[in-house]
């Protein structure tokens, strides 16, 4: 239905009553259809507003923040990676992680909320802010790890080096890792859904990048690609040492 609200010298106001559900696709698509149609009458300066015109604006700019903050946070964090390891393979390795983490965090999240504690969807800002935090803090771990990889397979090779930069920084990682999780996880018991919904993805997120990403994948990754995990580095040339006794 579409009634008139109101009327001044230059405007007329008109309250509309969709038939669909508030915040549903079909209402939005209402929404959009409804601003294409009065955009086109010639000389009308039209406003559709109200609450579900809001909710969806809301989203339309979340959807357009990913789409040009997420590649600008990669990119950085793949320069600075590439500064410190000196290595093309490694930085894009390590960047494919925490993403890969992000994913897993936000999908397993989006099921507890929305199929077990009954919420009707994460919040429009929370992908973005979710990533930013996971991003930061996963490659923190992943630099303290590889940082002393790269040190020791100067001298002891990629699979040693590996194997003692995992042995040396496993607990410090470890224990911080749980640490910070712990900490995002009380923002979960806070009255405001925006925060409860970070805390818990960056939560489990930091939980799975501390005990399965850093401690498994990486290490994996890294034994399975050998040297050329550091190309074109000057240690993908280098050959491992020969064990003593071989």
């Amino acid at each position: 239905s579409a009634r008139p609200t109101g009327r001044t010298a230059d405007l007329v106001g008109v309250n509309v009553v969709l038939t669909a559900e508030p915040d549903s696709s079909a209402s939005y698509d209402t929404i959009r259809e409804l601003r294409n149609r009065v955009h086109s009458v010639p000389a009308a300066d039209a406003r559709v507003g109200g609450a579900v015109a809001t909710n969806l604006d809301t989203r339309d700019a979340a959807v357009r923040d990913l789409k040009v903050v997420v590649p600008l946070i990669l990119a950085v964090v793949l320069l600075v990676l590439l500064l410190l390891l000196r290595s093309l393979v490694a930085p894009l390795v390590l960047v494919a992680t925490v993403v890969a983490t992000f994913f897993a965090s936000l999908g397993a999240s989006a099921f507890l909320f929305t199929h077990v504690l009954g919420y009707a969807a994460l919040d429009t800002s929370v992908p973005l802010l979710s990533f930013l935090f996971l991003v930061a803090l996963g490659v923190d771990y992943n630099i303290f790890l590889t940082t002393r990889a790269r040190e020791e397979s100067a001298t002891e090779g990629t699979r040693q080096g590996i194997l003692t930069s995992l042995a040396v920084t496993g607990g410090v990682i470890t224990s911080a890792g749980i640490l910070l999780a712990a900490v995002f996880a009380v923002l979960g018991v806070l009255p405001l859904v925006l925060l409860t919904e970070i805390g818990v993805i960056v939560g489990l997120g930091v939980l799975l990048d501390t005990l399965l990403v850093r401690t498994l994948l990486v290490p994996a990754i890294v034994l399975l690609l050998g040297r050329r995990f550091w190309w074109p580095s000057a240690l993908a040339r280098q050959a491992d040492p020969v064990p003593v006794g071989v």
